[in-house]
């Protein structure tokens, strides 16, 4: 592992590049009028946005050659006005640039990378190869959804405009995503479930489960020595969901370093999916490598709304007792 990088804080009047390593732009089909919306969300945080040259190229799997994504990511490294590159969607396919990134234009010109789903494995990827912390956060079209966007728009600037800690703190109602970003259905959030109590502190590794562990068994699978575990998983497995959860998380527990993992903070499960507290419960007691590590479920990130942001490198300090529970972002 590289030495840690953090890349410089966002200030007002940075301008932003927007790609798409995973899915086109175009895909999601928007209006000129949303398009205008979400552009305004962002200038409102006082950034400038610059859509990449090949964002809405659609070729393979809804998502533009790894050519044209290699060649958009690369001349957003190399342009010094450009201080953030965020991702405009999720999708399937951003493992595909990783063998084809210049890494030492990357550590040239850190710059902050930000997404999630999808993003996990480009995310983790390059602080594998690099040492730079990366972020895991909302997409560039997450800000087309009004429902419980300040929260969002609150975590973001913690974490990548502010250099102090920061605590996490739950949301007061959170939305669902249905895949369309038409988020219908607010719900009260009712907090964090503590499944395992203690104490950790150590540096944050993961984002989307099953798309970390396409990482497994390759360079560029970060270490998992005295890392505290942020992981999430959606619904696209429907009933299967919490098997598929358990057999993933489960597959992690095998990799090399796994029982140096301090502690384990799980995102948002969406309603699709079907788990519960009581089945996540059953899940992580029923693996004897948790046993004796914290784990805190149902935190603010994964695939609803609204979303903390957390940096993929960075370090955390959590603490889960009988009925309270403190996540606390060190070092960002």
């Amino acid at each position: 592992m590289s030495q840690t990088i953090f890349p410089p804080k966002l200030k007002k009047g940075d301008k932003i590049k927007i790609i798409a390593p995973s899915r086109a732009l175009s895909g999601m089909k928007l209006s000129k009028a949303s398009l205008s919306r979400i552009i305004k969300h962002w200038e409102g945080l006082g950034l400038r946005v610059e859509l990449a040259k090949h964002v809405n190229e659609r070729s393979h799997f809804s998502a533009a050659s790894i050519e044209s994504k290699l060649s958009d990511f690369h001349e957003a490294l190399r342009d010094d006005e450009t201080k953030m590159i965020i991702a405009a969607v999720g999708g399937f396919s951003s493992n595909q640039m990783l063998n084809g990134i210049d890494y030492e234009l990357i550590k040239k010109h850190p710059k902050i990378l930000c997404g999630y789903s999808d993003f996990t494995a480009l995310a983790n990827a390059v602080y594998a190869k690099t040492g730079l912390v990366t972020y895991y956060g909302p997409f560039f079209v997450t800000f087309e959804v009004k429902k419980c966007a300040d929260y969002t728009k609150e975590f973001f600037k913690k974490c990548l405009f502010h250099e102090r800690p920061f605590s996490v703190e739950p949301s007061v109602k959170w939305s669902n995503d249905d895949k369309k970003f038409d988020w219908i259905s607010v719900r009260k959030n009712l907090g964090p479930w503590i499944i395992n109590s203690g104490e950790a502190k150590g540096k944050i590794i993961g984002g989307n489960l099953c798309t970390l562990n396409l990482l497994q068994g390759t360079e560029f699978m970060p270490s998992l020595k005295d890392v505290i575990l942020f992981i999430e998983d959606d619904d696209l497995a429907k009933q299967y969901s919490a098997v598929e959860f358990d057999r993933n998380l489960q597959s992690l527990l095998h990799q090399p370093e796994a029982d140096k993992i301090r502690g384990i903070v799980i995102g948002r499960f969406q309603p699709a999916s079907g788990i519960t507290h009581k089945i996540l419960d059953t899940i992580i007691k029923n693996k004897k490598e948790l046993k004796n590590i914290p784990v805190i479920a149902n935190v603010d990130f994964g695939h609803t709304l609204p979303m903390i942001t957390f940096p993929i490198g960075g370090e955390a300090e959590i603490k889960a007792g009988e009925i309270a529970v403190e996540i606390g972002i060190e070092k960002h």
